[in-house]
C-alpha cells in the first residue's frame, strides 16, 4: 500500500485522515495541498478515480471568486481546478489508482 495524502494543516478531516493511518501503522506521505498541489499526473488519476465535481470545495472563497459555478465540469474547469490549489476539497487519500476525497475511513478500510 502506497498511501498519500493531499490536504492542508488547518483541515480537520485532513488531520482525522493522517491519525487514522497512524493509529494503524500505516505509513503515508503527506503533501501540503495548499502549498505544492497536485502534479499533472496526481490530478488526472484523481479526477479519473472520483469526477471532477468531487474534487471542487463549493464551500472555498475561490469558488466564488472564480465563479466557478459558472463553469461547470468541462475542460476549463479542470484547468481553473488544477491552477487553484485552494479549491480543492481536503483530504485527497490516494492509493495507486485509487483515491478519496474528504474522510472516508469504510473505503480505506478496504485497502489495508
Amino acid at each position: 500500500m502506497n498511501i498519500q495524502i493531499f490536504g492542508a494543516k488547518k483541515c480537520f478531516d485532513t488531520q482525522k485522515a493522517e491519525r487514522y493511518f497512524k493509529e494503524r501503522k500505516v505509513k503515508y506521505q503527506y503533501i501540503d495541498l495548499t502549498k505544492y498541489g497536485l502534479s499533472k499526473g496526481e490530478f488526472e488519476s484523481v479526477r479519473a478515480a472520483v469526477g471532477l465535481k468531487e474534487l471542487i470545495n463549493t464551500d472555498s472563497k475561490e469558488y466564488k471568486t472564480l465563479n466557478m459555478q459558472n463553469l461547470g465540469t468541462g475542460n476549463v474547469a479542470a484547468e481553473v481546478l488544477f491552477k487553484n490549489p485552494k479549491l480543492y476539497k481536503s483530504p485527497i487519500v490516494r492509493n495507486g489508482k485509487q483515491a478519496t476525497v474528504g474522510y472516508q475511513p469504510e473505503i480505506w478500510s478496504v485497502w489495508e
